[in-house]
């Protein structure tokens, strides 16, 4: 990782300054929102450490930490389905992430839909209803079925 980070300063510095001085939480990461930069639909919340926002960065491609899994992982490194970073924007205080992305392929999601933002609670009894159905089978994204975050 060649890509370095200031040190946070002030708030002022930090809210109105020109350098990238993420706020990292206890366990070292950042929440990252990447939405469609065509649509602006919101594609998937992942999270990222240090060494994920510097490869976004560096490479132009998403890259997220899993929490689960305990590793770094390139979006699209097994499905195939890349994301091509148009813009990145960090909030007011540097704590959490926007990534602008062009998305390769049918989706972001692990499900084989476009978003992970496929059901709508509905207010009438119903709960949750699908709003949205895989655009291609999950098992066809990742043959072995071992489910990224």
């Amino acid at each position: 990782m060649s890509y370095s980070f200031a040190e946070r300063g002030s708030t002022s510095e930090v809210e109105e300054g020109r350098a990238l001085a993420p706020k990292f939480d206890a366990d070292g990461l950042v929440t990252c929102v990447a939405t469609d930069a065509a649509s602006g639909n919101v594609l998937m919340v992942a999270h990222m450490n240090a060494e994920a926002l510097a490869r976004t960065i560096e490479s132009g491609e998403a890259w997220y930490f899993s929490r689960s899994r305990r590793k770094l992982w390139r979006k699209g490194e097994s499905s195939g389905h890349v994301q091509r970073v148009i813009e990145l924007r960090v909030d007011c205080d540097q704590d959490a992430v926007w990534i602008k992305v062009s998305q390769e392929g049918p989706g972001a999601c692990h499900t084989g839909r476009r978003s992970c933002f496929y059901r709508a609670w509905r207010d009438d009894n119903a709960g949750w209803t699908t709003i949205a159905e895989p655009e291609i089978p999950p098992e066809q994204l990742y043959p072995a079925r071992v489910r990224p975050d």
